[in-house]
This record gives structure tokens, sequence and C-alpha cells, in this order.
């Protein structure tokens, strides 16, 4: 029997995730997760109108956790790293979800907007964690708005290229960019 329509969306973003884990997400429909929650498919439908707007809201919530995790946390760039290595797998359904959800918003405004909100909010995290280590820019041309920017970039890039060669050297090359942003930052630690 279908629980009341009383369900939180965070609730079903959590049975959303379990969907994922277990089904891919070709097969995580609004209709598995209802099934998952224990709802009715409209009860899902109310909160999220497409699957689109479900995977979105998904990555959206993920990538908050890991970032107010990150905030709990020392505020290392080494913290962060390796988060972001974690996350940089092949088999990850995260950046999987992120680059799913990325070329769906490329189709209307409205999920240009949404997905731009969220990538400038990871941004702008990046940067009070890099604020926090550095104090200021090792380059007095670079903004620190700029390096979090490009740390992001680059953090994204890494993660398309382990989506795209089950062999990638993750360990090696997130090990080479903590060396690099030590070295770009060897006199501001001083």
């Amino acid at each position: 029997m279908a629980k009341p329509n009383v369900i939180t969306k965070e609730e079903l973003l959590e049975a959303a995730q379990q969907c994922l884990a277990d089904k891919g997400i070709d097969k995580t429909t609004l209709k598995a997760v209802a099934e998952r929650a224990n709802v009715s498919q409209g009860t899902v439908f109310y909160h999220f109108r497409t699957k689109e707007q479900l995977m979105f809201e998904l990555v959206q919530s993920l990538c908050d956790a890991s970032w107010k995790s990150l905030q709990k946390d020392d505020k290392t760039i080494e913290v962060a790293l390796h988060n972001a290595k974690e996350r940089c797998d092949y088999h990850s359904t995260y950046h999987r979800l992120f680059y799913s959800s990325l070329a769906v918003s490329l189709q209307t405004q409205a999920n240009r907007l949404q997905m731009g909100s969220m990538i400038q909010k990871e941004n702008e995290y990046l940067t009070e964690i890099l604020t926090s280590r550095w104090g200021e820019s090792p380059l007095i041309e670079v903004s620190m708005d700029h390096w979090g920017i490009m740390i992001n970039a680059l953090i994204d890039g890494l993660a398309v290229q382990a989506l795209l060669d089950e062999e990638f050297p993750k360990e090696d090359i997130f090990k080479s960019l903590q060396l690099l942003l030590e070295f770009i930052t060897k006199d501001v630690d001083k």
C-alpha cells in the first residue's frame, strides 16, 4: 500500500539515490522512485515534473552535501581534492549523473540558468576554501574568484576524462594536481 502523500522532497531524493545505485541512470524513472519510496507516482511527479528535473535536483543535493561537509572540516584544499578524486571514477554515479544533467540543461534557458547557478555556487565554495588556505592569491593578476573557477573547471575536466577512460590514472593525476597547487602557493604558505 502506498504511503500517504506526506513525504519530503529530501526523502524522495534519497529514494532516487538508492534507485540509481541499484538500477543505474537509465532504469531510474519517476515510477521506480515512487515504488522505492512507497508513494504514488503522482506524488513524485508533484515534486519533480520530469526525470531530468529529478536528476538535476539529485545532483544539486549531492553537491550541496559535499561542499557543506567540506565547510565543517578544516577547509583544506587537500580534503577538497581527496573528495573530488573519490568522485572522479569511471564507475562514479555522481559524475555520470552530473554530466547527464549538464547535457539536458543545455536544452532550455531555465535549465541552463539552474545548472549555471549550481556551478557558480561550487566555484564560490572552492574560492572560500582556497582563501582560507592561501589568504591571498599567489599571483597578483589572478583573483581568488578566478582561482576557484579554474580549479573547479580543472576538477570537472578530470572527471570527464575519468568517465571516458576506465584506466584513467586518478591517483597519479590528483597527486600531480596537489603538487601543482603546492608549487603555485609555496611563497604564500611561508
